[in-house]
């Protein structure tokens, strides 16, 4: 990479402000009923399984540590310690597009062995949102959209520069979303700081 000399961060900033415009607005969207939908089968379920790819995947490993924090029986499918899905199980996909291959086939599985299905994702009308017993939909931009907002134009014009890049919107949205479930898990079971901080790792 060629030496660059750092003069502002313009970029930075507007960036952040977009993100946080884009939250707002998304916040007024969501459907209170599949919010609570959610929270009753978490509670529900005798072990909670979280699954996503790329950058979906490291938000679905972090929700997966706070619902251990809480003292949840979680898993996140792909490691080598995780074990077989039960019926009585609950699985959550993160997916922007619900398209991703590997987690719609993965969700698939999940339906097949009788195990509820959660999928947080932008897309409703998608393989992961059809199949879904509860779909969370989180309105935003995915790095699949063909022009999501005239994203290909503002390209072409040289606009990207000043854009955060694509399936930001979503993920930041996604991660923000689920740690908000969290604050009313808390809330539900009555868990303490003290509770959460007894189960945070000790050997890091």
């Amino acid at each position: 990479m060629e030496k660059v000399q750092v003069n502002d961060c313009e970029d930075v900033l507007l960036s952040m402000r977009m993100i946080s415009v884009n939250l707002s607005e998304i916040i007024d969207k969501l459907d209170r009923k599949a919010i609570k939908s959610m929270i009753q089968k978490i509670l529900e379920g005798e072990r909670i399984f979280l699954m996503g790819a790329g950058r979906s995947g490291l938000v679905a490993k972090a929700f997966a540590m706070r619902l251990m924090h809480l003292g949840f029986s979680v898993y996140v499918v792909g490691e080598t310690t995780t074990p077989a899905v039960r019926p009585e199980d609950v699985v959550i996909a993160i997916s922007g597009s619900g398209e991703t291959h590997s987690i719609a086939d993965l969700g698939k599985i999940v339906k097949d062995i009788g195990s509820t299905l959660i999928t947080v994702t932008s897309k409703k009308e998608s393989t992961l949102g059809r199949i879904s017993d509860v779909a969370m939909i989180l309105p935003s931009k995915t790095k699949n959209d063909p022009d999501a907002g005239g994203y290909l134009e503002r390209n072409m014009r040289g606009g990207y520069k000043t854009m955060p890049p694509l399936g930001t919107s979503f993920e930041i949205t996604s991660l923000i979303f689920l740690d908000s479930i969290i604050s009313q898990l808390i809330t539900l079971t009555g868990a303490s700081e003290a509770e959460l901080k007894s189960r945070h790792t000790n050997i890091e």
